[in-house]
């Protein structure tokens, strides 16, 4: 299993708080407008059929729902699927999620996606490679993987963990391993080897002034990939 126990009990014990904006995921719910329009933008949702891999409590997977798309959320954790389910029923927004790991549903439903997701998540896998070649085996030829994740390197480190866990105290100390930060090479090398192609690449950024997120050019840090899979 591509799955770190470790990274799984950490988001389980705080699955129950997913949807409070106020809790260690309030960054997710701040990003999650621009993420998801930056999505919509290259490949409108409505009517679509798309899969979050990694979808934790289903911030990102009912969002998209709202857009109109046919979702199904995948992930490890069972108390995070929960968590969204009931947020789904509660809601009305209809997201199909399922426990399964991205390698067991790519063989599963290999070519079945418009769209695929993997937000947030390849750098808390211990081999972001095989998560890639799951998302390109699920998405349908001529369809859209998007991808982010957080570069390796000094200021990464001074913001994401620094500067986030320690001072600003955004996310709970720990929730970030500087060593599996992954550098934009890196992760267009995985996209690349599973047969997509990289169409653009956004930086995202954080103002502690203003406390707003922003989607820009610099990939520094926070950073964002789309990807397509050729007919």
């Amino acid at each position: 299993m591509n799955a770190d126990p470790l990274e799984l009990q950490k988001f389980s014990e705080l699955a129950h708080r997913w949807w409070d904006p106020t809790s260690e995921f309030r960054p997710l719910h701040e990003i999650n407008p621009l993420r998801l329009e930056w999505i919509n933008a290259r490949a409108p949702l409505a009517g679509h059929k798309v899969i979050d891999i990694g979808c934790g409590g289903g911030i990102l997977a009912e969002s998209m729902a709202r857009k109109g798309a046919n979702v199904t959320g995948i992930d490890l954790s069972e108390k995070a699927l929960k968590v969204a389910d009931l947020h789904s029923l509660e809601t009305g927004v209809p997201v199909r999620y399922k426990l399964i790991a991205a390698e067991e549903m790519a063989a599963q439903e290999a070519g079945q996606y418009d769209v695929v997701t993997c937000m947030e998540m390849l750098e808390h896998v211990p081999d972001p490679g095989s998560i890639v070649r799951a998302a390109a085996a699920l998405v349908k030829p001529g369809g859209h993987v998007f991808f982010s994740t957080i570069n390796r390197n000094m200021k990464a480190y001074l913001h994401a963990v620094i500067g986030a866990e320690y001072l600003l105290r955004m996310l709970p100390r720990g929730t970030h391993d500087y060593e599996k930060f992954i550098t934009p090479a890196e992760l267009s090398q995985y996209v690349r080897s599973a047969g997509l192609q990289v169409e653009s690449l956004k930086g995202m950024g954080y103002n502690p002034l203003t406390k707003f997120y922003s989607l820009n050019s610099d990939t520094s840090v926070n950073y964002l990939m789309s990807t397509t899979r050729p007919l």
